[in-house]
């Protein structure tokens, strides 16, 4: 069985075992055939995201992908390349920064178990990136906060102890919550099941009630005749 790692530029292939997870595969590469293979791995137990890793074009965590031949790995998107499959994830983690998601004012408040279920999947996240890798929005604004950032935000948005949730909500209007195309590519890799698509989409509903509105609304255009003379001014 053969795989195809992309390694700075040029993309080599290998023979590897059958029936095993991509991580083990490029362990016994690493091990059997090319000791200078570079990739991220942890506790091969699906639960910290390290060894998320491109396959196919799709985000994946390498430790919970079974190959099944012929597949193309890549390093993350949007990542800078360190070397072969290892990416430097410090820019994506500062968006947490940037969206201040943690509590500003902690005060008094009693949590019911329906409290705890609407953010109970964002607590999930394991900081994978594969939301960051897979949102289209890096393409054209690499200062855009991210999938994981605004689910952070939203999960301390949402919670009854934060006494001052506005400050978060003002936090990511700029690069933020309306940048979003909402085209759920962030929702569709997630290992965790997590939606940071619906995440983001409340997080917009909650912005409206703190004031705030869609910058680019007033920029669009809904195909109103342009009759030379203002028509709300009156005659």
């Amino acid at each position: 069985m053969k795989i195809k790692i992309q390694r700075d530029k040029s993309i080599e292939e290998f023979e590897v075992s059958p029936s095993m997870t991509l991580l083990a595969a490029l362990y016994e590469i690493k091990e059997d055939q090319d000791a200078s293979l570079t990739f991220m791995a942890g506790c091969r137990a699906s639960v910290c995201g390290t060894c998320a890793v491109r396959v196919n074009g799709k985000e994946e965590l390498a430790c919970a992908y079974k190959i099944k031949g012929d597949e193309l790995v890549e390093p993350l998107q949007y990542h800078p390349v360190l070397r072969d499959l290892r990416v430097d994830k410090n820019r994506a983690k500062e968006t947490l920064v940037k969206t201040t998601a943690w509590l500003h004012e902690s005060k008094e408040a009693t949590l019911t178990h329906n409290d705890e279920k609407l953010t109970e999947k964002q607590t999930d996240c394991i900081l994978c990136d594969s939301c960051y890798s897979a949102c289209p929005v890096y393409a054209v604004n690499p200062d855009f906060l991210g999938p994981f950032a605004l689910t952070r935000a939203y999960r301390y948005t949402t919670d009854k102890r934060e006494g001052d949730a506005k400050a978060i909500i003002d936090n990511i209007q700029t690069n933020g919550v309306w940048d979003c195309t909402l085209c759920g590519e962030c929702t569709a890799v997630c290992p965790k099941g997590i939606d940071p698509k619906m995440d983001i989409t409340m997080l917009r509903g909650t912005s409206l009630q703190f004031g705030h509105s869609d910058p680019n609304f007033a920029t669009q255009s809904f195909g109103t005749p342009d009759f030379g003379f203002d028509p709300n001014g009156g005659f």
